[in-house]
């Protein structure tokens, strides 16, 4: 579920507490954690309505000026069910505070190590993530269509990977392309010292 800038914003200031979207089926449920530019948002519930039973001040709390605007936003795909989303507030993204953990002990980064070599093997493709690390390292704010072109690889297919990587804490995503977090400048480190190839 995708959420506009300025609308985390007023979610974090606490103005926006709803979203309304047209699916075909529901995208999130209650208890889903959405990993945002400010943080985790919290899906607190999710209840289908009919357009008629929206009222301005719902589409004020979802951040719209008028109940118009709302209907105009809705209307921009007129099939599917409309759906009310309430939000909210969840704190900091985890990952964040991970991506600059770089004080890692000798085990810790061995079980990185692992980790990627694990991945490493279950990708079904030659070894990608120190390959992967290395390239985020050397061309940093590249377009990730650019940098997948590089490897021979599918954008959308490139992109999965590296959110994987993101996972660990071990890259960032940029406005535009990657950077390897301190964390992930250690385990490259690491890598390059132990002589991995992948």
């Amino acid at each position: 579920m995708l959420i506009p800038m300025p609308t985390l914003t007023a979610i974090a200031a606490g103005e926006v507490t709803l979203a309304f979207r047209r699916w075909d089926r529901a995208r999130v449920k209650a208890g889903t954690q959405l990993r945002t530019a400010i943080g985790l948002v919290e899906v607190t519930s999710v209840e289908s309505v009919k357009l008629s039973s929206v009222t301005a001040g719902q589409a004020k709390l979802a951040g719209f000026g008028s109940r118009q605007a709302l209907h105009d936003f809705l209307n921009r795909k007129p099939q599917g069910t409309i759906f009310r989303i309430e939000l909210r507030p969840a704190g900091a993204d985890p990952r964040i505070a991970l991506r600059a953990d770089d004080d890692l002990s000798d085990v810790e980064i061995a079980a990185i190590v692992d980790r990627l070599a694990a991945m490493d093997r279950s990708s079904g493709k030659d070894p990608w993530t120190s390959r992967f690390l290395r390239l985020i390292a050397e061309r940093p704010a590249v377009r990730a269509p650019d940098l997948a072109e590089s490897v021979g690889w599918e954008t959308l297919v490139f992109k999965r990977y590296v959110r994987r990587l993101k996972e660990l804490g071990l890259t960032e995503s940029l406005d535009i392309g990657y950077r390897l977090s301190p964390r992930g400048q250690v385990v490259l480190s690491a890598i390059l010292q132990g002589g991995r190839s992948g």
